[in-house]
């Protein structure tokens, strides 16, 4: 697979592209039991599906067995590393380095490296749960690799 790769919004994919998507979901998870099947339940084109099936990739399967690098912005208050760390533990993620700033107007800017090839979950739904803290201002993805 040479050339370049690009992370894009769901949103501002064609919609044979997301379809596609659909389609190889529904096979991975046996909902359908042949192309004709899932192309069908999506309303796509078979020659749509071959058209783009090796070419797209749900985000989750591209950092599957990856390492990937968190960046946060953090309120600085007793027990917010501790409470992220936790979060990141029970997704099934194990933390390989940790970097975090000295806090400054309150605030703490912190760098996880996790690698993910335990993880639970989708890498979108972790996101998530950590956008959802409290102390969390900010999360970014600020890059994965092998």
């Amino acid at each position: 697979m040479d050339g370049k790769f690009y992370l894009v919004r769901e949103d501002v994919l064609p919609e044979a592209v997301r379809k596609t998507l659909d389609a190889k979901e529904l096979l991975e998870s046996g909902k359908a039991h042949s192309i004709a099947d899932a192309t069908q339940k999506v309303d796509l084109s078979r020659s749509a599906y071959y058209k783009y099936k090796d070419s797209v990739f749900p985000f989750h399967t591209t950092v599957k067995e990856k390492i990937i690098s968190l960046f946060f912005h953090l309120e600085d208050r007793s027990g917010t590393l501790s409470q992220l760390l936790s979060v990141v533990a029970g997704s099934g993620c194990n933390v390989l380095t940790i970097h975090q700033t000295i806090p400054l107007r309150g605030r703490a800017n912190v760098t996880l490296s996790l690698n993910t090839a335990g993880i639970k979950e989708e890498v979108t739904d972790l996101l998530a749960k950590l956008r959802r803290l409290e102390f969390v201002d900010k999360v970014e993805i600020l890059g994965t690799g092998a």
